[in-house]
Formats: C-alpha cells, sequence, structure tokens
C-alpha cells in the first residue's frame, strides 16, 4: 500500500518513514492538505493529514473522487474534520487520541516563565551588548495561584509542574481529576477561576461549547497583571478582545502557541510576505507577548508517538479493525464521535 502524507515537517519525515518501513510505502509532503493540494491524492486510498488541514465536505468529496477510502489524522485535534460528510462519502477516519503530555505540558511552561521573567527581551538586548536590567522585573510564581482549564491528561502534567512551584491550584472541568485534587487543586466555576488566578492555562479541546471560552467577559474578569497561557487549540480565546484587553495596558503577559485563524499562516515561512491578518499582526506588536508556531507538541518522543498510533490506525483499518482512535469507520460515526 502507498501512502500520501501531507503537512510533514522536515524533522518528522525521517521518523515517519521509518515506521512504515517494511510495511508500506510513504509518499512524505511537506505541502498541506487543503483545496487546492487535494488532487495530489488522487489514487491513494490512504491518505495522512496534519492538524491544520482542511478536511471540509468539499475538500473530503475530491479526495473520495480520486479514490480516498481513509483519513489518517497525526493530531489529537480533528475540529477541521467534517465528520458528517466522511461518513455519507464511506470513508474511514483515524486521529491520535493521546501522546506525551509532557511535551505541551512542559512548553506551556517555557512560555509561562518566557512571559513572566521577560526572556525574549532580556536575549535580545544582550545580543546588542545591552546588560541593563530595566523593565525585565518578573516575579516569583511560589505561593501564587495557576488556573488550569481542562485537567485530563495535559492539564494533569502542567498541575504537577505548578505544584513543584508550590503553586496553589485552582481547577475547571467537566469532571475533577481525583490525582489533581490529590496535588490541593480546588476545583472552582471558571468565573471564580478567572477573577483568583495570577496565571491561566488552557488544556481544553476544541468544540462549540468551549470556542472563545476566554472571551471580553472572562478577560475582563481576570487581574490585571494575569498571565494567560494558551498551547491548546486557537478558538478557545477571542483574540479580537484579547487584542483590547491588552491596548487597555492588562494582563503581565500572554504566551500563544496557537491562534484561532493559523491555517494558512503557522508552519510556513511569511517573513517576505505582506501578512494581511490585521488581529495577528496587532498581537505581535505587544512586548508582552510570545507567540510560537504550534510547537508544543514538538518532541521527538510525542512525534514518535503520534507516528506509531497512525502507523495502528492504518493496519487496523486494513484489516477492518476498530480502535480508540476511529472517528469514523466505513461510513459509520462510532457514538463517541457523534
Amino acid at each position: 500500500m502507498e501512502i500520501v502524507a501531507f503537512g510533514v515537517q522536515a524533522d518528522e519525515r525521517p521518523l515517519l518513514e521509518q515506521a512504515f518501513a517494511g510495511r508500506h510505502q510513504v509518499r512524505a509532503l511537506d505541502v498541506f492538505l487543503n483545496r487546492d493540494t487535494a488532487p495530489i491524492a488522487h489514487g491513494y486510498e490512504i491518505v495522512s493529514s496534519s492538524v491544520n488541514a482542511d478536511l471540509s465536505a468539499d475538500v473530503l468529496q475530491t479526495l473520495a473522487a480520486g479514490g480516498t477510502k481513509m483519513i489518517a489524522q497525526r493530531s489529537t485535534g480533528f475540529n477541521n474534520i467534517d465528520l458528517e460528510a466522511a461518513a455519507d462519502l464511506g470513508m474511514s477516519v483515524g486521529r491520535v487520541s493521546r501522546y506525551s503530555p509532557y511535551a505541551v505540558a512542559e512548553f506551556a511552561w517555557a512560555l509561562a516563565l518566557a512571559v513572566d521573567r521577560h526572556l525574549v527581551r532580556a536575549a535580545n538586548r544582550t545580543r546588542n551588548f545591552d546588560f541593563r536590567l530595566d523593565g525585565l522585573m518578573g516575579r516569583d510564581l511560589h505561593g501564587r495561584t495557576a488556573g488550569v482549564l481542562g485537567t485530563g491528561k495535559i492539564g494533569e502534567a502542567f498541575t504537577r509542574i505548578a505544584h513543584g512551584f508550590g503553586m496553589n491550584l485552582l481547577g475547571w472541568d467537566l469532571a475533577a481529576n481525583p490525582r489533581c485534587a490529590e496535588l490541593g487543586m480546588v476545583y472552582v466555576t471558571k468565573e471564580r477561576l478567572f477573577a483568583e488566578a495570577d496565571l491561566i492555562s488552557l488544556h481544553l479541546p476544541l468544540v462549540a461549547a468551549t470556542r472563545h471560552l476566554v472571551d471580553a467577559a472572562a478577560l475582563a474578569a481576570m487581574k490585571d497583571d494575569a498571565i494567560l497561557i494558551n498551547s491548546s487549540r486557537g478558538g478557545l480565546i477571542d483574540t479580537a478582545a484579547l487584542v483590547g484587553t491588552l491596548k487597555a495596558g492588562r494582563l503581565t503577559g500572554v504566551g500563544l502557541d496557537v491562534y484561532e485563524e493559523e491555517a494558512g499562516l503557522f508552519f510556513f515561512d511569511k517573513s517576505l510576505d505582506v501578512v494581511d491578518d490585521d488581529t495577528l499582526a496587532r498581537l505581535m506588536t505587544f512586548g508582552n507577548v510570545l507567540v510560537t508556531s504550534h510547537q508544543a507538541y514538538f518532541t521527538k518522543e510525542a512525534v514518535g508517538q503520534i507516528i506509531d498510533a497512525t502507523v495502528t490506525n492504518v493496519e487496523d483499518y486494513l484489516t477492518g479493525r476498530s480502535n480508540e482512535n476511529t472517528l469514523v469507520i466505513r461510513g459509520q460515526l462510532p457514538a463517541a464521535a457523534r
């Protein structure tokens, strides 16, 4: 079987090819799957996509017309896939339900510490042999309050690090994680969390109920000197409202590894282009905002686990089996995916 994989990063390619070696041939492409590139998959039964692929109904129709029967997405999130359209087309769809939670949790903390201690500004200064400390004063996180929205495996890993810093812990989720509670986390309403936390980190999936969870009202409720971190999904934050908050001089710092309109921007070199996203352009002008390009997951361990799960998804599809990663199986939506 020959598989075409879209959106393959340079560091990911050898791991992907090695994982499928002796099983199937992989055509690894650095272009992302969308309306323009979908015709490339003509003749491939199995297509592997990345997190920012466009798998809307019309793209799926193009793929199906070319003979594609299975989508193996190399990410946990699947809000970019029209599952009902895939089911109507008789396709199978798989994702990666889990990988190293430490990769994302540790990166979230890297963002938090970087904005708290002004590391980017400091590094830029010292490169120019400017060794002043003006404007670089941070604050101890020990004894302050961390608010964690979403306490699954990644949120739990983030919480464990916060506990190690000696922080007070507030959590919000549909169900309490007993391992977080054992660390002293108190589960509260999201309104109380927004109002009391000094550091807020988001670890939630993007679904209808969580889109713009951090909206103008939530931002208004936060402390003026709070730190906001998002290493989950860009759509959790109303970016326009965030820009307004920052313009008002509020929030000590913001660390974003994701952005709600990142498709077509993140993972690309846009350094020579005119970026017409005015909201992102304005966001990048704030000295207390650090934006990275959806790299929190990008460790050797996590990517290896993602690829291993993708191999399993492909093998299970070929043998007619489903697993915990299955979103659609041969045109049928499992109850959990509905």
